[in-house]
């Protein structure tokens, strides 16, 4: 049975109260009850039982929710939808820097490997010489199969040094259009759990194999008010949570009667209870416009060092968006006010041994991000940052996963903490957070009214000072072998820069505080449960 419990705003899941399952029971084949145990609101979820763990032969076991909800198989997050080692493509032209702004001569090399054919998914590499390559605008690579490759971090490699105005250093994208494609169909399924990799639809005569499709949850002002987002104002104006829809694009691997399997596990859950009438929406659509194959990879990037509000132009660094299969590696990145941003258009990206440092703090109350992962599937993996006052690792809004960081270290009082609007699908893996934070929360009415930020989250065998790891309503996260205080918040309500109002949320799932556990690392041992030892060759430094 499924268990709910009223409340003033409704009926919640068990599980979005912190009720944890603790036995079921068969009887003639058919499930007859669940037990539950209802933890110390405080302690409301922590866990002995393992929510993830290996069986004799080494294979991954696990453990459900009542309704299905497991941990997503984030294995797919990264260049080649993960373990696929990133290409070393060949040089096309060679720089040397000119003492002036090598602005448009680096962009005319970027232009003219842009022309170039196709080969093996490839055009070419512009290399940058050592030196400093002095940059006034933005580099723009538009076309598939181009990489910009420095020649080391180091004193003797090449540092690209931006000048003149604050702007983004280096943009890397398409212009993607997604186009729907015949009748819409709905999924027919009561419920969908999070982890799921295939759904039933009532209409799959004009989707086949190989067709991409867009799953879109219609926001219904029931499912608003089960979250507890249906209030939120802010000086006295009211803020919207999510908008109007919240979609994903997944591809088609086979049909079978009137079930679609999926590439890809989705990272969020499908009630049908808050949907639309008719359900959620699967559209078959055609993707265009969209590069692939495109990288940055071996330099230093310096900006000026400013004290700066972001309310101010800011100088940034990279931007990736409306890419799929992408990559940036091996960069030192000195005093951009903002660092990599993986866009809503990016798609297996992998950002790999990226370094930021901050010798210079933001003035105002708002904090920019080093990382900010509003696309699906991105890797981040060895990345760092150094500094205060700011995000290391943020997710943008109603993005869903699965995306990770994995095997970083961020120095500084900062925090990675998904920022807004429902993202789905996060895995913080072996990542050290020693002076800071790392949150899955309900940022209520911060900013223009982000509220519950993530559902479907994982922090694993990782380390903070703080956590704040909640449950959201119908939803889970999930704090497993971490160290730090792991802490409790209301949610957070507008009055000055220190809101806090009301009783404390629930509590996500905490199994073993402090003590690290087996698998070492999730998205390795996952990635080995999909696709074999060798896989793992792609995550070798």
């Amino acid at each position: 049975m499924i268990g709910l419990i009223p409340s003033r705003r409704g009926f919640r899941s068990l599980s979005s109260l912190g009720i944890i399952p603790m036995r079921t029971w068969l009887v003639s084949g058919s499930l007859a009850g669940v037990l539950f145990l209802i933890a110390p609101p405080l302690a409301s979820s922590r866990s002995a039982i393992h929510w993830v763990s290996e069986d004799r032969s080494g294979r991954l076991v696990y453990r459900s929710l009542p309704r299905g909800d497991r941990i997503v198989d984030f294995s797919y997050a990264g260049y080649g939808a993960g373990g696929v080692l990133l290409p070393r493509v060949r040089a096309a032209v060679t720089l040397s820097p000119s003492g002036g702004d090598d602005s448009a001569a680096i962009q005319h090399a970027i232009d003219q490997v842009s022309s170039l054919r196709l080969q093996d998914d490839t055009r070419g590499a512009v290399v940058l010489g050592p030196g400093t390559f002095h940059a006034s605008a933005t580099l723009r690579i538009e076309a598939s199969g181009v990489v910009l490759r420095g020649s080391g971090t180091g004193p003797a490699g090449t540092t690209l040094e931006l000048t003149g105005e604050p702007h983004l250093a280096i943009a890397v994208g398409g212009q993607e259009q997604i186009q729907p494609v015949g009748t819409v169909a709905h999924i027919t399924e009561g419920y969908v759990p999070s982890g799921a990799q295939s759904i039933a639809v009532d209409n799959t005569s004009e989707i086949a194999p190989g067709d991409t499709i867009r799953i879109t949850r219609g926001v219904t002002s029931a499912w608003l008010h089960f979250m507890g987002m249906d209030h939120m104002a802010r000086n006295g104006k009211p803020e919207t949570w999510v908008g109007n829809s919240i979609s994903t694009l997944r591809t088609i691997t086979a049909r079978e009667g009137n079930v679609l399997r999926l590439d890809v596990p989705l990272t969020d859950s499908y009630d049908r209870q808050y949907l639309p009438p008719e359900g959620a929406a699967v559209s078959r659509v055609l993707v265009t416009g969209r590069i692939e194959q495109d990288g940055i990879e071996d330099m230093h990037i310096v900006a000026p060092a400013r004290t700066v509000a972001l309310s101010a132009p800011l100088f940034r660094a990279i931007r990736f968006d409306d890419l799929r299969d992408g990559w940036a590696r091996n960069l030192l990145i000195d005093d951009t006010t903002e660092g990599v941003e993986a866009g809503g258009g990016a798609s297996r990206v992998t950002i790999e041994d990226v370094s930021i440092r901050h010798t210079t703090a933001v003035t105002s109350p708002a904090k920019p991000a080093d990382f900010s992962l509003s696309g699906t599937q991105i890797l981040l993996l060895r990345c760092s940052s150094v500094g205060n006052n700011l995000f290391y690792v943020v997710t943008g809004a109603r993005n869903q996963g699965p995306n990770v960081v994995l095997d970083s270290r961020f120095l500084g009082d900062g925090h990675v903490q998904p920022h807004q609007r429902w993202s789905t699908g996060l895995l913080i893996d072996n990542t050290q957070v020693p002076q800071g934070g790392i949150d899955m929360m309900n940022r209520g009415e911060m900013g223009s009214g982000h509220g519950w930020t993530m559902g479907w989250g994982v922090v694993w065998n990782s380390s903070a000072a703080t956590l704040v790891i909640q449950n959201p309503p119908g939803s889970s996260n999930w704090s497993i072998g971490t160290s730090g205080l792991e802490e409790t918040a209301p949610m957070k309500i507008y009055d000055g820069p220190h809101g806090n109002q009301g009783p404390d949320l629930p509590q996500g799932f905490i199994e073993s505080p402090g003590q690290r556990v087996a698998p070492a690392s999730l998205y390795r041992a996952q990635l080995r449960d999909r696709l074999g030892e060798i896989a793992l060759q792609a995550l070798n430094p």
